[in-house]
This record gives structure tokens, sequence and C-alpha cells, in this order.
């Protein structure tokens, strides 16, 4: 028996966080060790995505500094990669290896890989029925009208899939840096381990982003469901 005015879906809520919280500490504490191991070729991250960027032809995309830590992102519209305080000077094996990274989605685009287009082509559709799904269910929970209420959380499962299409890119983005380093021998050895080590705790944010926002979507459908009852 459940205590009035208690809902059992708050275990999906609380499994989400602590999911979410698990993954952004295993990628910051990741980063801090591999962070003090320094490339023995002395270079930073800004000038190992310079590199990289050249070497694939991808001349005109600039590379700005941003202020946060792990703030990094490539912006395909603007033609720029932007590096953060943690990233763009620093010559550690992480900065390196997510410069690389970034270089990677930069490449993604580049190539024509799939899965980046078929993510940005469902951009505008994701935000629409982002935008709609919470008012949509609320207004469902708030007058009782579960179908209503049902089409809000099947909206809100855009956003899973849009994360579900997103992890895919961004691991590939992660594989295309590690080969980068290595065959333009920017890392090597253990180097190229702290490097790698640092993206799959990077990877494993986004994993935990999709089984979070399921379990999310689950609760929602599950609200909705009961008020159909």
């Amino acid at each position: 028996m459940f205590f009035y005015g208690y809902d059992p879906t708050y275990v999906l809520v609380i499994a989400a966080f602590f999911l979410t919280l698990f993954a952004s500490f295993g990628v910051k504490s990741t980063f801090s060790k591999y962070d003090k191991v320094y490339s023995s070729r002395g270079i930073t991250g800004e000038r190992a995505a310079r590199m990289i960027l050249d070497a694939n032809g991808l001349n005109h995309i600039r590379i700005e500094h941003v202020s946060g830590s792990l703030t990094d992102h490539y912006s395909p519209n603007e033609n720029v990669i932007r590096l953060s305080d943690s990233t763009y000077s620093s010559t550690s094996v992480a900065a390196i290896g997510v410069a690389a990274h970034e270089c990677g989605h930069a490449i993604q685009h580049k190539v024509g890989y799939i899965p980046i287009k078929i993510r940005n082509g469902i951009v505008p559709l994701v935000n629409v029925c982002n935008g709609l799904s919470m008012p949509l269910f609320l207004i469902g929970l708030i007058f009782g009208i579960g179908s209503l209420a049902m089409v809000g959380a099947l909206l809100f499962g855009a956003v899973l899939l849009f994360q579900v299409i997103t992890l895919p890119t961004e691991i590939n983005a992660s594989r295309r840096a590690m080969q980068t380093l290595e065959s333009m021998y920017m890392l090597e050895g253990d180097e190229l381990k702290g490097a790698r080590k640092t993206l799959t705790a990077a990877a494993m944010t986004y994993v935990a982003a999709v089984a979070s926002t399921a379990l999310q979507s689950l609760r929602l459908v599950m609200l909705a469901n009961r008020r159909r009852d």
C-alpha cells in the first residue's frame, strides 16, 4: 500500500537523476586525471585541432576560445570550433583528445556522415515536439483529459529519438579522433590510452542522457495512462 500522495513513478525520476549524476562525475574525474598528463610533443588543444582540420582540407573552419570547462563544441552553421579554457591552451592528453573529438564532428560534416545528417534534419521537428509536449501533458493532467496527456507524453519521445541518433555521432567522432591522433603521431603509448579513457567517459554522459530521458518518457506515459484509466 502506498502512502497518500505518494507517486511511485518518482522512482524513475530518482533513477534518472543518479544516472546523470554518475556520468557527470565520471567524465569530470577522468578529465581531471588526464588533464595532469601532458603530451610529450607539447602541442596545445588549439594547435592539435588546427593540424587535424588542415590535414583534412578544413582550413576554412575557425578555432575560437570560449570560457568555461568542457564547453567545447563545433558549430557547423558558423564553421567554427570553440574550445574551452580547459582545452584551448592546455597540452594535456585530455585536452588534445577533446579537441580532436570536436574536429571529428567537422570531418563528419565534410564526408556526409549519415547519422549527423539525420540528426540535423530532425532538429526543427524535435524543437516543435519538445515545445508542445509538456504544455499538452500538463493541461491533460490538470483537466483530466488522458488522451491529451498521452499525446504530450508521446511528443516528449522526440527528445529521446534525437538523443538516440546523437549517440552514434558522438561515438564515431571519438573514434575518428583516436585514429587521427595515432596516425598523425600527436599522441603515443600511454598518452593515447589517456585520451581514449577521457573520450570514453565523455561518451558515457550521452549514454546516461539517453537512459535518463527514456525513464522520464516512461514516467510521462505511465502518468498519462493513469488519467486515461
